[in-house]
């Protein structure tokens, strides 16, 4: 029977905005549609959260913690995030639709893959997780489920809706998110989520990629738990005979169950699966697997499901297996008090590490309902901690060693509260509130209107604190000359002084360069002469590292930095470039020579020239003598006088 006939979301438009044509998958808290984007007219996915979890406020803030986090990531190897909202008691995410099937389609279709293929699916896979966890994000939930690829072979990561702050532990009793086949056993026993658990998961992607089966297997999930805590995940090699060492190493490497021995994340867990298929042939990477020995996919182990955290006790129970669909169903089960701690181990004995773990989920499963209200009653709530006249920043500090979250901020006006000091909180200090809450601050903004004080002749940096204090902004600040105000002090503002404003508001401040100079000329002046001018005139000089060729004798000053004439306020600098003399250039023979001959001849050569033709040169067109004798240097740009009769 097609029960999608009798999904009411069917041919329904969302938000008035997505018409959902189709239903794509079910998971343990929503549901995938594809719909159509009217407003852009684009084909997209709908994940909308089942409406009886739409009620908690806890799966609604991870439903939107997935979509500012996918939106952060902007990664082509992560499914993207377009839009997140509500329609009545539908909550929802418009996603990037991927047409093609999900890594778990391949393998229940083909069993184990080729190691070129299952390398090529991994490692998009680990780029998108690397993003992820060098952006401060943990997936905590990789499995073949979540991993899409598209008809044109893009591979993409899906539901970062588990996502959670890379460096973020949770080691108080609680309940632990996953997919029991793919849980890290730190996730299962004390809930830790960071960066190496997604290694782990991916360690036991690629185990199932190259042998067409899962690592651990039993009948419930307790047994499978059980077993990722006490056992080692075997060689793929040991299933499937003739895959290469380096396979087995990197399995091994990701899977290791102690935390510190795996990839510290996914971009090293990248580094060694591209170090790994360099060091295999083409006849490895290509070798045809043997058909799958176990490809049985669906059961205890698939859905994601809220797991009860491991306690340590004496007895060990294998509790009865349940029917397929209590095993496949999302739930949430919680921790009960701590048992009494297990006997000390033997000498050389391994004895079991947490096989405590199948009993509680016996008794969990068994009783349900009623441990979830025991540990509700007893250790899930903390108190609201004293936060009013701390500053934004102390109140985050103090919410996030408390173990709780900090909500929404508003800021508001106050005359009995420092600007930017918390005013208020909701709820109040001293309030009881389950651990991981969400505490919302008002933050001051200050009175609400201000007169600007009288800042004229106060130092610029004593006046910007002075403003910051009344809850007024530094605004543009302008220099000018000023004979009366010391240099780097306030000559005005605006608003002027006394004038009223909104708290927040900006003045803008004139600071003064101090009294004016102008600069006196001192090109051409010896280096010593032009210092003691500048230094008497009040001004600081510099001089150049680098000399000139100039018209100026060898010592003197070529060049100036300001100019002369220009303003600048006492006490700045000029820059003096001092010369190494004209250029010397030897002057051509133009005795004897035509008039315009000679006229081309020296002044090519940099010169210019002047006629001397006295009385009986006035008709004459050749030159007799020249003021310098051909082959002596003169200096470049310097004047050469020829004779003519």
């Amino acid at each position: 029977m097609d029960t999608t006939l009798q999904d009411p979301l069917l041919g329904h438009v969302l938000d008035g905005r997505y018409r959902i044509d189709a239903r794509i998958a079910v998971g343990g808290m929503a549901t995938v549609y594809r719909a159509v984007d009217t407003r852009l007219d684009r084909v997209l996915a709908l994940k909308v959260m089942h409406p009886s979890l739409a009620a908690d406020a806890s799966f609604v803030d991870r439903f939107i913690r997935e979509a500012k986090s996918v939106a952060r990531l902007s990664h082509p190897n992560v499914v993207g995030v377009y839009d997140q909202g509500t329609d009545g008691a539908y909550v929802y995410l418009a996603m990037e639709y991927i047409a093609g099937c999900t890594l778990r389609d391949v393998l229940r279709d083909r069993g184990a893959l080729r190691p070129r293929a299952a390398l090529d699916i991994l490692e998009p896979v680990l780029a998108a997780l690397g993003a992820a966890h060098r952006a401060g994000f943990v997936h905590r939930d990789m499995k073949p489920e979540n991993v899409l690829i598209g008809d044109d072979g893009r591979v993409k990561v899906a539901d970062f809706g588990l996502v959670r702050a890379v460096d973020s532990v949770t080691n108080t009793t609680g309940s632990v998110l996953g997919t029991v086949s793919y849980l890290a056993p730190e996730q299962i026993e004390d809930g830790t989520a960071t960066a190496s658990v997604d290694v782990y998961a991916c360690g036991v992607v690629l185990y199932e990629m190259l042998t067409g089966a899962k690592p651990h297997s039993g009948e419930t999930p307790a047994q499978i738990l059980y077993k990722h805590l006490n056992e080692d995940v075997p060689p793929p090699s040991a299933l499937v005979p003739g895959l290469p060492f380096e396979l087995d190493e990197l399995v091994a490497s990701a899977t290791a169950r102690t935390p510190a021995v795996r990839p510290h994340d996914a971009v090293a867990l990248l580094g060694d699966v591209r170090n790994a298929r360099s060091a295999l042939s083409d006849a490895q990477l290509d070798a045809v697997p043997p058909q799958a020995r176990d490809t049985e996919h669906a059961g205890a182990d698939d859905r994601t499901s809220v797991i009860p955290r491991a306690v340590r006790t004496n007895a060990v129970q294998l509790p009865l297996p349940a029917p397929e669909d209590e095993l496949n169903r999302t739930s949430r089960l919680a921790t009960p008090p701590p048992a009494p701690p297990a006997p000390a181990r033997r000498p050389g004995g391994r004895g079991p590490r947490r096989g405590v773990f199948l009993v509680v989920a016996a008794v969990l499963l068994a009783l349900g309902v009623g441990a979830g209200v025991w540990y509700i009653n007893s250790g899930q709530f903390t108190k609201v901690p004293a936060l009013l006249t701390k500053t934004e920043a102390q109140a985050k500090q103090r919410l996030d060693e408390a173990g709780l979250q900090t909500g929404r901020i508003t800021r508001a006006y106050s005359d009995a509260y420092k600007r930017g000091t918390v005013m208020a909180t909701d709820p109040e200090s001293g309030a009881r509130i389950r651990d991981d809450g969400t505490v919302n601050l008002t933050v001051s903004k200050g009175p609400e209107t201000v007169k600007v004080p009288d800042l004229k002749g106060t130092p610029l940096a004593t006046a910007k604190s002075d403003l910051e204090g009344r809850g007024l902004a530094p605004g543009m600040i302008t220099r000018s000359f000023s004979e009366e105000i010391p240099k780097g002090s306030v000559i005005s503002t605006d608003p002027a002084a006394g004038a009223t404003r909104k708290s927040g508001s900006a003045v803008a401040l004139v600071v003064s360069k101090g009294t004016p100079v102008d600069v006196p000329d001192v090109t051409g002046d010896s280096e010593d002469d032009a210092v003691a001018e500048l230094e008497e005139a009040g001004l600081k000089v510099e001089i150049a590292t680098d000399r000139v060729n100039s018209e100026e004798d060898k010592g003197d000053v070529a060049e100036q930095s300001p100019s002369a004439g220009k303003l600048l306020a006492e006490g700045d600098t000029v820059t003096l470039t001092i010369s190494k003399g004209p250029v010397m250039v030897e002057v051509p023979d133009v005795t004897g020579k035509k008039v315009d001959e000679a006229h081309a001849e020296l002044e090519a050569a940099g010169f210019k020239v002047d006629e001397d033709r006295g009385l009986l040169g006035l008709f004459g067109d050749t030159v007799k003598d020249q003021s310098v004798e051909g082959g002596d240097e003169a200096p470049k740009g310097s004047s050469i006088t020829i004779t003519i009769r």
